[in-house]
C-alpha cells in the first residue's frame, strides 16, 4: 500500500471514529438535556411569569408613581422588580416593619451579609409600603464603579462621614448603616459574629440628631451568599492593610430568607456613645440568638423553605 493510500484510510477512520464518538456522547448527553435543561427552562419561564404577573398587579400604584415623579415611578418600577425576585426567590418576609416610622427620621442598623440583599429587600418594602425612601451609607469603593453614578444617586446612597448622616437624618429621612461594613460582610462567618470593631460613629450620629435607632438582622442572609473559609484566612490581612476588597463569593442559593426589624432604641443624654453603641450592638446580637440556628446550614436554609421544615 502507497503512503498517499495509507494516509487517506488512516483520515476516512479518524472521520469515522469522531463521527460515531460524537453520536455515542449525544447519545449520553441527550437524556440529561431532556432530564435536567429543558425543566429548568420552564421553571424559569414559570418565574419569569410569576413576576411579570406580579408588577402588573401593581400597575396604578406604578401609574401614580410615573404621573407624580419619573424617577419615583422608575424607583417604584424597579421596587416591584426587587420584590417580586425576593419573594420567589428567597420566600422573603418581614417581621416588624411597623417599628419603622411612616413619618420623621430613624436610623437603621443592621448585619452586613456578604452581598446586602436583604438591606436591598427592605428598602424596597419601605419604598413600596410606606411611600419612603431609606438613605444609605456605602463605602467608598462602590462610587469608583464605572457606571454606578446614576444608580449611588437615584437610590440616595452616600459614602456618609457623621456631619452627612446627621443632615440627612435632621431632614427628616430613614437612613441605613451597617457598623461592620465591609469587614463583616467578607470576614464574618456562619456563626454571625459581629465585626464592628468598636466603632461608635453611629451611635454619635443617632445622638446628635436625636432619633431612634432600629436593629435589623435577616434570617440566613450567610446562606444566601457566602466567602470560602480558606479565603477568609488568606486575606484578612491584605484587606486590613489595603482596604481592597477582594475576595471569591459564591452563591445566590434560594434559601429563606427572614428580617427581623427590632424595637426602636432611643438615645439618652444620660449616656454615653460608647454605652449607646454597646447596646445597640447587644440588640443585635440578641436578634441574631433569637432568629438564627448556628452555624448556618445552606442545607437547613433551603429546607425552611418548606413549611414541614419551619
Amino acid at each position: 500500500m502507497s503512503l498517499m493510500e495509507a494516509t487517506s484510510s488512516a483520515l476516512l477512520y479518524l472521520k469515522t471514529l469522531d463521527i460515531d464518538y460524537i453520536s455515542w456522547l449525544l447519545w449520553v448527553v441527550y437524556p440529561i438535556l431532556i432530564t435536567f435543561l429543558l425543566p429548568g427552562f420552564i421553571l424559569l419561564f414559570l418565574y419569569l411569569t410569576s413576576l411579570g404577573l406580579f408588577i402588573y398587579k401593581h400597575r396604578g400604584k406604578l401609574k401614580a408613581a410615573y404621573d407624580h415623579n419619573l424617577w419615583e415611578g422608575a424607583l417604584k418600577t424597579l421596587g416591584t422588580v426587587w420584590w417580586a425576585q425576593a419573594r420567589i426567590w428567597h420566600g422573603y418576609e418581614v417581621e416588624g416593619i411597623d417599628n419603622i416610622p411612616t413619618t420623621g427620621p430613624a436610623l437603621i442598623i443592621y448585619y452586613h451579609g456578604v452581598i446586602p440583599v436583604d438591606f436591598y429587600y427592605v428598602v424596597t418594602a419601605v419604598l413600596l409600603e410606606k411611600g419612603r425612601h431609606v438613605h444609605m451609607v456605602g463605602d467608598k469603593f462602590l462610587f469608583h464603579i464605572p457606571g454606578f453614578q446614576t444608580l449611588m444617586e437615584v437610590c440616595r446612597v452616600a459614602p456618609g462621614t457623621i456631619s452627612s448622616c446627621i443632615d440627612v437624618l435632621k431632614n427628616g429621612n430613614l437612613l441605613g448603616i451597617s457598623p461592620g461594613g465591609v469587614r463583616e460582610a467578607l470576614f464574618s462567618n456562619e456563626n454571625y459574629t459581629l465585626m464592628w470593631n468598636n466603632r461608635v460613629g453611629f451611635a454619635k450620629v443617632a445622638m446628635q440628631a436625636n432619633v431612634p435607632i432600629i436593629p435589623m438582622f435577616t434570617v440566613n442572609i450567610r446562606e444566601a451568599f457566602r466567602t470560602p473559609g480558606w479565603a477568609r484566612a488568606w486575606l484578612r490581612e491584605f484587606y486590613e492593610k489595603t482596604r481592597l476588597p477582594i475576595m471569591p463569593i459564591y452563591g445566590f442559593f434560594p434559601v429563606k430568607l427572614r428580617t427581623v426589624l427590632g424595637e426602636p432604641i432611643y438615645p439618652s443624654h444620660l449616656m454615653s456613645a460608647e454605652e449607646l453603641a454597646a447596646k445597640v450592638q447587644a440588640s443585635v446580637e440578641d436578634l441574631i440568638a433569637k432568629n438564627q440556628k448556628v452555624p448556618g446550614s445552606i442545607l437547613r436554609a433551603l429546607l425552611e423553605r418548606v413549611p414541614f421544615f419551619k
